[in-house]
């Protein structure tokens, strides 16, 4: 019954995710006359990313092939986007350098955790004491990141855009913090990834409540299947943490 509600569950996110993934290449795409191959390559490392996140939320070590490629396109069209005079320079670096080496050692430590192209990975939990440190580097690096981004533009941070703001500190926060806790298989990345796709959806229904931009409704739509995504992942690694700990009892015991 759980393997055939996870089928039909994961063709929902993946066509939806699909959906927004071609609408906002397509509008973009009749926008511009040059750049089009850029959007093409762009939009199939999008769509390497949402193959990435499906898969591990069903604990498959194949996650890491689709996340490497989304994350090393990014990082390579960020930077192309800074070598022209745009911004990027900041995703390129933090893509480029933290997470692509993440890929590999997420393979790496998934192997070791059992973890096959048929077999999910044996998933872990956070000790108190882990806890209470991933708490404290949310929190932290949350203020941080809010008060850098807003000393860099501060006529967002005088405005509306204050609470904008403050959810892409979340986001950023949460996705360091979520793709070390995904690489080294802890449940507890889940509810980090939780927090990305709720700052993501409130960060761009603001700008969709101010500026009514056809591309911010389709990120809202994008980051909602995120989520949808993000709380079955949540329930999948419950019960894929529960069998490495009740394998743990058994050994222990016997």
């Amino acid at each position: 019954m759980e393997e055939k509600f996870n089928k039909w569950f994961n063709a929902f996110i993946l066509i939806g995710m699909t959906v927004a993934i071609v609408l906002t290449t397509v509008l973009k795409f009749g926008a511009t006359e040059s750049g089009r191959i850029g959007l093409l390559i762009a939009a199939f490392g999008s769509l390497m990313g949402i193959l990435a996140v499906v898969c591990s939320a069903n604990g498959r070590i194949l996650t890491f092939l689709f996340g490497l490629l989304d994350v090393a396109i990014y990082a390579v069209m960020c930077f192309i986007n800074w070598k022209r005079g745009g911004a990027g320079l900041g995703n390129a670096i933090i893509n480029g350098l933290y997470f692509v080496p993440m890929q590999f050692i997420g393979f790496a430590q998934w192997k070791k955790r059992g973890a096959e192209a048929h077999k999910q990975v044996n998933a872990r939990r956070l000790s108190g004491k882990q806890w209470m440190l991933f708490s404290a580097l949310f929190l932290v690096g949350t203020i941080v990141v809010y008060f850098i981004l807003c000393s860099v533009d501060k006529e967002a941070a005088g405005k509306f855009l204050r609470v904008a703001v403050l959810m892409d500190a979340v986001s950023m926060v949460c996705n360091i913090l979520g793709q070390y806790l995904l690489s080294t298989a802890y449940m507890e990345q889940w509810i980090f990834w939780i927090l990305v796709n709720i700052a993501s959806v409130i960060m761009w229904s603001v700008s969709l409540h101010q500026t009514s931009d056809q591309y911010s409704a389709i990120y809202v739509v994008k980051y909602a299947f995120y989520l949808l995504n993000s709380l079955n992942g949540l329930r999948i690694w419950i019960n894929l943490s529960k069998r490495h700990d009740d394998c743990k009892e058994q050994v222990q015991q016997g």
